[in-house]
């Protein structure tokens, strides 16, 4: 499916990391071996276009540290490694699974910790290879979107977002929350060409962020009080007659017992809250009536609260009392899953699967005792820097028999493993991949043979599979003569294809394929609730034990003891915990953290100093730098992991559960937000 130009064999893909840009790209390979990567221009959304993060892969493929073959470390946590061959990692694998199997008459010991740091339909291949198993203990749920998902299933019923480039019909863009400048940078040719066309953006952030310095208006809002201005602005817009009588009418359930609610709200109690001043809330929610349509940008990070889903709910319903969902150009966009719509036969757990809350897994693994958990497999994912309660973790963690990390890297949950299986990029491995945020969907060709020993997921599984039904036959039922393509058949359906204009996945090599689904979201204003309509009042809600309307619910907050929140948000150079070890990125050797002069000045602080943030869960050293860009109750470190690095960020991070979630992901959702610290010079 590739082809040749200018002496290079070129092969489409698509960047699996899990962001919201899943940026298209070309690979370009020569004798073997991968020379440059650059953005496709075949794909409309990225537009040829790559990150500095994307522009790092070909130093990523053939980093010095990168993993080449499995290996067993002798003594867990000792950093003394043996290389093994595959059939020696197999064995000993195997040979613990029907070990556990036989003392415990049963396989729900054996657990799965798999998440989204590697993503593509195939990827789904480590929990079917689980499944065939039999019953086992899965960790399920999200540690990134989960109350916000519901959120938006209680109002509109279905997770559904306008193609970004509507943004350039915007007259007002409302970034809330989200710093696309770092997190999303594709978007913001749409933002720019929407601010050309005489279009206003406003910034609501905690942080002046670098998206705030481009906007035309920035509102700095206190930390998880999104709700409160949310509703201020309601309040005030109801009270001035700019509401959309006519959509209100026709396509809501539930107004007047939420124009009763907001009829009841003190504006001056709720701008205090928010960190405003009354006449701020004034200007703002006249820029909303005036400047129709309003396209409104929730970020992730808004929702990490205690109180994250109801804050998108009051966003909703500002949304839709003036007017501004299923319009050209308008809308609240959160996230969607229109495009995740393949067959997933390797997620069909079997009946008695166990099934635990991933964000509570430090929790979780010290309390299941019938029968206990006893071997780990963790794929896609860095658990022992991204959960919370780290500590605790670690702890668990050395209570069990074995642990299987399977990794590109030496991370620090590869300290707390036996046996570490290498596994393939995205460049070296056939795959699908799709977005939540844009609506293009595209292929991974393998463009060169697999770096040393490395393997993908999916030949692990056939791999450990079929060594397992060599030692003991029928153990797996894991189909081990399967090739990727074939696979891929499987997972491909008629709805996909029709959605895509296409009769088979292979011609995704041609290009990727934009999915045909609407520009607008929810321009039919048919809503998939219940009633058909947006609402205001939510039953669904109210069965699941939160308040049926939007209301106010105030979030976690300092105390005398830890005055400061201690926010942990995205690095412009990295994501969750990847690419901050690949040395080309202009990263500081040590990890800083950010804070406001004033409090700096008060503690005694200098620029560059040492200082030691500490809380009931412990403590961790950071380097200080004084900004202006944060507020003085607040403390930002941004998150990530260097080699040689032990600072665990989530160290501090209790792990308190968001109001929502249960019903999109599982579980409720991480307040990753809600941290509060002290802290000392040292």
């Amino acid at each position: 499916m590739a082809y040749t130009q200018d002496g290079y064999q070129i092969t489409r893909h698509v960047c699996p990391r899990n962001c919201y840009d899943v940026c298209g790209m070309l690979a370009y390979v020569r004798n073997g071996v991968l020379e440059k990567v650059t953005g496709d221009p075949a794909h409309g959304y990225t537009n040829g276009k790559l990150c500095a993060k994307g522009q790092t892969y070909v130093r990523r493929v053939y980093s010095p540290e990168r993993l080449r073959y499995p290996m067993r470390q002798i003594g867990r946590g000792s950093g003394r490694w043996e290389r093994l061959t595959w059939e020696q990692a197999m064995a000993i694998i195997c040979e613990k699974i029907l070990n556990i199997k036989d003392r415990y008459h049963s396989t729900l010991p054996l657990c799965l910790n798999k998440y989204s740091g590697n993503m593509g339909i195939l990827h789904n291949a480590v929990e079917g290879m689980f499944n065939s198993l039999g019953p086992t203990t899965q960790a399920k749920g999200s540690s990134c979107w989960s109350a916000g998902i519901d959120a938006q299933l209680y109002d509109l019923g279905r997770n559904v977002s306008s193609d970004p480039k509507e943004m350039e019909k915007a007259r007002l863009i409302i970034l809330w929350g989200v710093n696309p400048a770092w997190t999303a940078i594709h978007s913001l040719p749409y933002i720019y060409q929407a601010q050309a066309n005489g279009a206003k953006v406003v910034v609501i952030d905690p942080i002046y962020t670098q998206t705030a310095r481009k906007a035309d208006y920035f509102v700095q809002i206190s930390p998880g009080e999104d709700g409160a201005l949310a509703l201020a602005l309601a309040k005030e817009l109801y009270e001035s007659g700019k509401i959309d009588q006519n959509f209100i009418d026709h396509y809501t359930l539930g107004w007047p017992e939420f124009r009763e609610y907001l009829s009841a709200l003190d504006i001056d109690y709720l701008a205090g809250q928010c960190g405003q001043h009354k006449e701020g809330i004034k200007e703002l929610a006249g820029m909303i009536a005036s400047f129709s349509p309003v396209f409104i940008w929730v970020g992730f990070g808004l929702q990490r609260h205690v109180n994250g889903g109801q804050s998108l709910r009051v966003i909703d319903a500002l949304a839709a009392m003036t007017g501004n969902i299923g319009i050209v150009g308008g809308g609240v966009q959160y996230a969607h899953r229109m495009t995740q719509c393949f067959n997933y036969h390797f997620l069909n757990s079997p009946a008695g699967t166990r099934h635990i809350n991933m964000n509570e897994f430090a929790r979780e693994l010290g309390s299941i005792n019938d029968p206990p958990v006893k071997l780990l497999w963790v794929a896609c994912r860095n658990l022992v820097t991204q959960d919370v309660a780290s500590s605790m973790l670690t702890k668990e963690l050395d209570k069990l028999e074995l642990i299987v990390t399977v990794e590109q890297f030496l991370t620090p949950t590869t300290y707390h493993s036996d046996i570490v299986l290498p596994t393939t990029t995205h460049f070296e491995e056939l795959d699908v991949v799709s977005s939540y945020w844009h609506h293009w969907i595209g292929l991974n060709e393998q463009a060169i043979p697999p770096f040393f020993d490395s393997k993908s997921d999916l030949e692990i599984a056939r791999l450990l599979a079929g060594t397992l039904n060599q030692y003991r036959e029928g153990s797996s039922s894991f189909p081990v003569n399967k090739l990727p393509a074939d696979f891929l058949d499987s997972e491909f359906n008629e709805k996909v294809y029709t959605l895509l204009g296409i009769s088979h996945w292979s011609e995704l090599a041609t290009g990727p394929r934009r999915a045909d689904i609407a520009r607008t979201a929810w321009q039919d204003k048919c809503f998939a609730t219940d009633s058909g309509k947006f609402e205001f009042f939510s039953t669904k809600a109210r069965d699941n034990g939160l308040t049926a309307l939007p209301e106010y619910t105030q979030g976690a907050v300092p105390n005398d003891k830890y005055p400061y929140w201690f926010i942990t948000s995205h690095a412009q150079q990295g994501l969750n915990s990847q690419f901050q070890n690949i040395a080309v990125l202009p990263n500081d050797s040590e990890q800083t953290v950010f804070i406001n002069s004033e409090t700096a000045a008060r503690k005694g602080l200098m620029n560059g100093e040492q200082i030691r943030v500490y809380n009931s869960m412990g403590a961790i050293t950071l380097k200080a730098c004084i900004s202006q860009d944060i507020p003085p109750d607040v403390l930002v470190c941004h998150q990530g992991w260097r080699p040689g690095e032990d600072i665990s960020l989530n160290a501090l991070n209790v792990g308190l559960p968001t109001d929502m979630g249960d019903i999109g992901t599982g579980y409720k959702g991480l307040a990753f937000y809600d941290v509060f610290v002290d802290f000392e010079p040292v």
